[in-house]
């Protein structure tokens, strides 16, 4: 088996034995990736590379505004408004090819997957762990 089947292989075992919440992180944590290879794409004028993760970061973006449970959890409703604010940032973030807004969107995401992160696995973010 080559090792790019290997590794597809692993990553599909992985997603399907995940808990839900380390799906969760696990889709906050692409989406990190997706967005500052986003900016790196854009900062080096590779707008066809950039647009693709740009536009996977809002599908992932709709996935995690979809899967909310509205009226499970009052905070629910401010999640989707956020998720959907999000969105609308990116749509004009790729249309401009504006790396400033894809950085902006990367930096309100990135202490929300952290929060999880610390939520599902007890583990601090690194930020948290070195302040205290």
């Amino acid at each position: 088996m080559r090792n790019t089947s290997l590794r597809d292989r692993y990553l599909d075992d992985s997603v399907s034995t995940a808990s839900p919440g380390h799906l969760l992180v696990m889709l906050y944590d692409r989406l990190c990736l997706d967005l500052g290879r986003g900016a790196t794409a854009m900062r080096a004028g590779d707008r066809a590379g950039a647009s693709e993760l740009v536009v996977h970061a809002q599908d992932i973006l709709l996935e995690l505004r979809g899967s909310l449970q509205q009226g499970v959890w009052e905070g629910s409703g401010q999640l989707s408004d956020l998720y959907s604010f999000l969105v609308s940032e990116l749509i004009r973030a790729n249309t401009g090819q504006d790396v400033e807004k894809v950085e902006a969107c990367l930096a309100v995401v990135e202490p929300l997957r952290d929060a999880w992160r610390e939520a599902v696995h007890g583990i601090p973010a690194p930020d948290a762990a070195r302040a205290g």
